[in-house]
């Protein structure tokens, strides 16, 4: 029967449709959008922001309180349809409101240090060896600065920087943190050592618990990638290496939970 069917002529092979894959255009680095976000870029002192654009059909509290603070520092605002909103950031959830910026510029190693220089307490840094995911470079800006951290600091390679995305998931921790951009992180640790800053890298392996160490001085935590942890070289230039006592059979947290449970631990200790 299989034969004959593949004889008759009048029977046509069934083409098969190819799949379309999305893609995505990338959002200006320069291009912040959401309420939360355009709001805590136009409250620092001296804002950023350039333009806003904002959907016409949005009349709230939210939106109103967006068009005070942009009247405030002198911003220019657009009414548009939120088709034209979607051009400027497509593919994301912008609420209706998107704004144009100048650059938001990381701190090199010279800007951190003259940071570090004018502190008028023991600093509390944190280090992320080689986190890709602007999401979790977001959360753990925000963590970061609700701990009390000075500073966040990653490598310039192979690592997120600050993207559109991961200023959104600050909820405005990027524009009030500073975030610094190293060409090498083991070279900077050392250089941090010189400087009386205890380095703390975090590694399930290790037999300290976080719990048991002093955090209270000077110091940095380290936290690697997703999934991979610190890297040796990373982990050789640390003074110790903890671990974030765990239950059940979870192997490890997400790099933004780790950070949290790591500085604000910092954070109460530096409390008492």
């Amino acid at each position: 029967m299989l034969n004959l069917l593949l004889k008759d002529k009048s029977l046509k092979p069934i083409k098969r449709r190819k799949t379309k894959t999305a893609h995505h255009a990338p959002i200006d680095p320069d291009v912040i959008f959401g309420l939360h976000a355009v709001q805590a870029a136009l409250e620092v002192p001296v804002s950023r922001v350039k333009e806003i654009w904002l959907a016409a059909e949005r009349q709230d509290n939210r939106v109103e309180n967006v068009l005070a603070a942009a009247n405030e520092q002198g911003v220019v605002i657009h009414f548009s349809e939120r088709e034209t909103l979607d051009k400027i950031a497509p593919d994301v959830q912008h609420q209706g409101c998107v704004a144009k910026c100048r650059p938001l510029e990381s701190l090199d190693e010279k800007g951190l240090f003259d940071l570090l220089d004018n502190l008028n307490e023991p600093p509390l840094l944190l280090i992320l060896d080689g986190v890709q995911d602007p999401h979790n470079l977001g959360a753990c800006l925000r963590t970061a600065e609700a701990s009390g951290a000075h500073a966040v600091i990653a490598p310039k390679d192979r690592a997120s920087g600050l993207t559109a995305t991961a200023i959104k998931i600050s909820s405005g921790s990027a524009e009030r943190l500073p975030f610094a951009q190293v060409t090498n992180i083991a070279r900077l640790m050392r250089e941090l050592q010189q400087r009386g800053v205890w380095l703390i890298g975090t590694s399930g392996d290790s037999e300290t618990s976080l719990y048991q160490t002093k955090l209270t001085g000077p110091m940095a935590i380290v936290l690697g990638a997703e999934g991979k942890g610190i890297r040796h070289l990373t982990r050789e230039n640390c003074d110790e290496v903890v671990f974030i006592p765990m239950q059940g059979e979870a192997e490890s947290l997400n790099v933004s939970v780790a950070a949290g449970v790591c500085l604000f631990e910092a954070f109460r200790q530096r409390s008492l």
